[in-house]
């Protein structure tokens, strides 16, 4: 399926696409504050920059959004129309490796 955007919008609207300090992640972050807890955030010397270290706890908070974990009836999840196949893989993969840490 062809792109229905110009190279420049598409450049644009993916450019707008944040990956630190998205309104969960600084949620997350302000309640931690607030309860007391001191943390490093996008520590770029552990794999994946988590977005929050707890290095008193030896943790790491990853925040993800609904699009990665592909919740069931899930109003802000929508598989991408693109090479869908790819997307039901990785998404798979993520929730495997989510539960291997739980």
């Amino acid at each position: 399926m062809a792109d229905v955007h110009s190279p420049a919008i598409r450049s644009k609207n993916m450019a707008a696409i944040r990956s630190k300090n998205t309104k969960p992640e600084v949620a997350i972050r302000s309640m931690l504050h607030r309860k007391g807890y001191r943390f490093r955030i996008h520590v770029k010397n552990l794999p994946g920059k988590p977005d929050i270290v707890l290095p008193k706890y030896n943790a790491v908070i990853e925040v993800h959004g609904c699009f990665w974990h592909g919740h069931k009836n899930c109003r802000y999840f929508k598989l991408p129309k693109a090479n869908p196949e790819f997307w039901k893989k990785k998404f798979s993969r993520i929730l495997i490796e989510i539960k291997k840490t739980l």
